[in-house]
């Protein structure tokens, strides 16, 4: 793995110790600061893989970042294949004001069942700053209904909205300093390639079982 680094026992989330997986945190965590189960399990935000898993993956992702696009493939593979792991996507678009349109265009085709659809589209753009127009573009290529995804995003820009906020406020509570982020089981880490998302989920599912 590369850039890998461990949340303190002190936030809820993860173990201490194992050092050939991360380096601590420079400055420790308040467990009163995270809220533990709205990071995991926010009802509004997007799931994919088995939702039921033992190991969830929680990934704070910008449309506009080439590592999260990267990471993409890997960490689609890795879940797809482990048949396990429940992924949450956190939507945290802090990079453009295109990365705000293109999280917003992503969560309000959720209520189409599209998110993923669009997720997809979005992060198979290339490139760091991509504006609204390409963004648009791959959206529609992605064969979502464009007109209802328009609705949508008008009926729950409040909903959506909120959800973003929440978002930021997570990423603010665990310290993380950019994207891609992945809460793996009890580990965080950034970047990483497929083997790396396996590596981190069958230790994830060690240590679980050995608490």
């Amino acid at each position: 793995m590369q850039r890998r680094q461990f949340i303190t026992r002190a936030c809820g989330l993860v173990a201490a110790g194992a050092a050939s997986f991360a380096s601590p945190l420079a400055s420790p965590l308040l467990a009163q600061e995270i809220d533990v189960e709205a990071i995991l399990r926010d009802p509004a935000a997007p799931i994919s893989g088995n939702p039921k898993g033992d190991v969830t993956i929680v990934a704070f992702l910008d449309y506009n970042c080439p590592f999260c696009k990267k990471a993409e493939p890997d960490l689609e593979r890795a879940v797809k294949e482990d048949g396990r792991v429940r992924l949450v996507y956190k939507d945290w678009p802090i990079l453009t004001e295109a990365s705000v349109y293109g999280a917003q265009m992503a969560l309000a085709a959720g209520f189409q069942g599209g998110y993923g659809k669009v997720h997809r589209a979005l992060m198979a753009i290339p490139g760091r700053r991509i504006g609204e127009a390409q963004m648009l573009e791959a959206i529609r290529a992605s064969g979502i209904d464009l007109a209802r995804l328009d609705a949508d995003l008008k009926t729950h820009a409040g909903d959506i909205s909120a959800l973003l906020r929440r978002n930021h406020a997570q990423a603010q509570s665990l310290g993380l300093q950019g994207t891609p982020a992945y809460l793996i089981g009890p580990f965080r880490t950034s970047a990483l390639d497929y083997a790396g998302f396996k590596e981190a989920i069958a230790e994830a599912r060690r240590r679980q079982a050995a608490e």
